[in-house]
């Protein structure tokens, strides 16, 4: 399971490949992976205020309850690993093959691919897990629900197109949306359209106000970053020293 903040209202509806800082190649391999956000907002300020105060002044006896001691939850971890080894059911093994073949079917209706061979492995070793720690050598239905019931609500966080709403799988495998790439896509031709009304070069400050100005959909600092770095992968464009941008030369 993966964890990340983010702060500020930008990472709220951005794609986590505009914030999280690790390649795309290695977050796709997390079976969980769940943003933890700071949405700036009142509701949600004075839920969490109200929780951290209460840490500070609830008694001793309430404290009691809801508290499992240390050396008792690091037994039972150690005896789940060590001594159970879940095994699916055929039943569990049918729910699973369903909840893949609907998890697919979700995006077949318009283009997009909303699962993969991966995102069933991620579901039989989370359904297993949740075995292990009923200290069930079987993984049962129930398993399966709740580890679809994980990986659904994770996704909705990391796996979900801003702009769409939509779930849209490239996103964990590639860093990008379908409409991100899009996106891209026609800011890199305006960018080297750009370059070449203006005789291949620029400084980068003129560039960048000059591509601010006549991009009519917007842009934002990173998307323009990624951008030139991929063009520059594609030797399209050359960066002289630190301040100048020009096309390559054919």
């Amino acid at each position: 399971v993966l964890k990340y903040q983010l702060y500020g209202s930008s990472g709220i509806n951005a794609e986590y490949g505009e914030n999280i800082q690790l390649p795309h190649t290695l977050l796709s391999r997390f079976d969980l992976i769940f943003l933890m956000l700071d949405p700036q907002d009142e509701s949600f300020d004075r839920r969490l205020a109200t929780h951290l105060v209460s840490l500070y002044y609830r008694n001793a006896a309430r404290s009691k309850v809801e508290s499992i001691d240390s050396e008792v939850l690091r037994d039972y971890i150690a005896y789940a690993r060590t001594f159970i080894n879940p095994r699916l059911s055929d039943e569990a093994g049918q729910k699973l093959i369903q909840t893949y073949v609907q998890m697919r079917k979700v995006g077949m209706g318009r283009g997009t691919v909303t699962a993969y061979p991966r995102q069933l492995e991620s579901l039989i070793r989370l359904a297993e897990a949740h075995a292990r720690m009923r200290l069930s050598n079987v993984v049962e239905e129930l398993d399966v629900e709740e580890a679809t019931r994980l990986h659904k609500e994770a996704l909705k966080q990391a796996a979900t197109d801003p702009k769409t709403g939509q779930i849209d799988m490239e996103i964990l495998m590639t860093g990008l949306s379908a409409s991100s790439r899009a996106k891209r896509a026609e800011l890199a031709k305006f960018v080297l359209q750009t370059l070449k009304n203006g005789n291949k070069s620029f400084k980068m400050s003129e560039l960048y106000d000059a591509c601010r100005e006549g991009y009519k959909d917007g842009f934002t600092q990173i998307q323009y970053e990624m951008v030139l770095k991929d063009l520059q992968e594609e030797n399209k464009i050359v960066q002289t020293g630190s301040r100048t941008i020009r096309l390559k030369d054919s």
